[in-house]
């Protein structure tokens, strides 16, 4: 039996040649794709939930350690318009089990409690007692009270620690709204304005042991990460007064996580920030 021939064209041969190049192309693309290096993920902020838009939709039960400027903060409200929002009044104290709603209109504020024992009815009305007609001039004495003087790009903010830069703000919404500053454990925080401590605590996730300092009705800081809490909440604090020490609560490193926000919404604090 005579073996079997089998006859290529040099078209085919071709053709093969070609198939050979791009697959041995496809194989260097997908090798190629990342430059040879694994993907970056920045593990300080991976699985933190900041808001940093108003949530419109839906409401939320007040917890233990909770302050309306704590809530604010963490679902991208301006806390004036969250009071408005839910018909709290000053000092705009909250409490457990209390509702926060975050749509609709203005509307007086829910509480979870138990129901009062109805009052007893008088046993019988009185007899109405002659008013006298002369009237007793009163002296109304109005109080002013001490104003945080306003806060603007003017530089008359204070850098809340010393170090090196290693996070700044974006614009993007999905990424860092603050600056992070790396320092050493227990490095000294401080306040990078008049005004008082409206949170103090580690209630909310992906800060660790934070700050948050009302300056005046538009601006508020934040200070995330502490190891020490040095303020308590109502308490009144001075430009460059320490409020806690330098820590890696609620991150991986070392840092502090600063924020500034203007009317609820966050702000660059390089712009607001003296050059340095």
């Amino acid at each position: 039996m005579k073996p079997i021939q089998f006859s290529v064209s040099a078209t085919a041969v071709s053709n093969l040649k070609w198939l050979s190049v791009l697959m041995l192309g496809g194989v260097l693309v997908g090798c190629s794709g990342t430059s040879g290096k694994a993907p970056v993920v920045d593990r300080a902020h991976a699985g933190q939930q900041r808001q940093y838009n108003p949530v419109r939709q839906g409401q939320y039960r007040v917890q233990g350690g909770d302050t309306l400027y704590s809530i604010a903060f963490r679902f991208g409200w301006d806390w004036k318009e969250l009071a408005a929002r839910n018909a709290i009044k000053a000092p705009y104290v909250i409490v457990p089990g209390q509702v926060i709603r975050f749509s609709g209109g203005s509307q007086a504020a829910t509480f979870a409690k138990a129901p009062t024992a109805r009052k007893p009815l008088p046993a019988a009305r009185t007899q109405p007692v002659p008013i006298s007609k002369a009237v007793t001039p009163i002296t109304i004495v109005t109080q002013t009270r001490p104003t945080v003087a306003a806060i603007t790009n003017q530089g008359k903010w204070l850098w809340p620690t010393n170090g090196a830069l290693v996070g700044v703000y974006s614009s993007n919404t999905s990424l860092n709204k603050g600056i992070d500053i790396a320092g050493q454990l227990g490095q000294s925080i401080v306040a990078t304005a008049d005004g008082s401590v409206v949170y103090a605590g580690s209630g909310l996730r992906g800060y660790g042991e934070m700050v948050i300092i009302k300056h005046n009705d538009t601006f508020i800081s934040a200070y995330g990460h502490n190891r020490r809490l040095l303020v308590k909440e109502g308490q009144a604090v001075k430009a460059g007064q320490q409020i806690a020490e330098m820590g890696s609560t609620g991150t991986d490193q070392v840092k502090v996580h600063f924020e500034i926000r203007r009317q609820g919404k966050p702000v660059d604090p390089l712009s607001y920030l003296p050059k340095r």
